[in-house]
């Protein structure tokens, strides 16, 4: 079995996106990229996130050809394997339809700095242009949106997050829908002040020695 690890992976995160309310029903989509392989494993297309096996998960090349698997990939395979083929910090992806980051991309609005955990993702999110899902378009769009990010909102669609590995990536999708609903809430008080731009270059300086290394 090709990508055993990743399928691992990507069965566990699947299950995680509905535990924690992140996305509902079989919305939403997970893959890990095998940069030495140039294959990534990528969730099925309709399959409960509680039934999935790991004979379900799909592996595809950057061609967007099936290698390996019977069950058809995630309708959204371009907007993933876009990013694999295009971006070298980027080897996990996160999809998904998050209520406050969705509410904000209904809106066609981006989340501006209104708190520091932003910084995980960016000094600000854009929203990309509007495309159908599943197209080739909204990967496009999605790809020039997300330019030195690791998330983009995908207008009246969701969320969209990179990392180096699956954790990075979820962890990104968390920081990026709590400052969501803080943006949120703070704009039904008023106007809630943001984070300039110097400030956060000293923020995203910082975060690169967070934690534990």
């Amino acid at each position: 079995m090709l990508l055993l690890d990743e399928k691992k992976l990507l069965v566990e995160y699947g299950k995680k996106l509905i535990e924690k309310n992140l996305t509902k029903g079989t919305s939403g989509n997970l893959s890990i990229f095998n940069r030495e392989k140039k294959l990534f494993a990528i969730t099925p297309s309709g399959i409960d996130y509680f039934k999935t096996e790991l004979e379900d998960i799909v592996v595809m090349d950057l061609n967007g050809n099936v290698v390996e698997g019977n069950k058809k990939p995630s309708s959204e395979h371009n907007l993933h394997r876009i990013f694999y083929a295009n971006r070298d910090d980027i080897d996990a992806i996160v999809h998904a339809h998050t209520v406050y980051s969705t509410v904000l991309s209904c809106m066609r609005m981006s989340l501006p700095a209104v708190h520091y955990m932003i910084a995980s993702a960016g000094k600000d999110i854009r929203c990309a242009e509007y495309a159908t899902f599943g197209t080739e378009e909204l990967a496009e769009n999605a790809f020039n949106a997300m330019a030195d990010r690791k998330a983009v909102l995908l207008a009246n669609h969701g969320v969209l997050t990179g990392g180096r590995n699956i954790s990075e990536a979820f962890s990104v999708l968390e920081d990026v829908e709590y400052v969501s609903e803080l943006y949120i809430k703070a704009k039904i008080i008023g106007d809630p002040i943001i984070i300039d731009d110097r400030e956060m270059n000293v923020i995203t300086e910082k975060f690169k020695s967070y934690g534990q290394k």
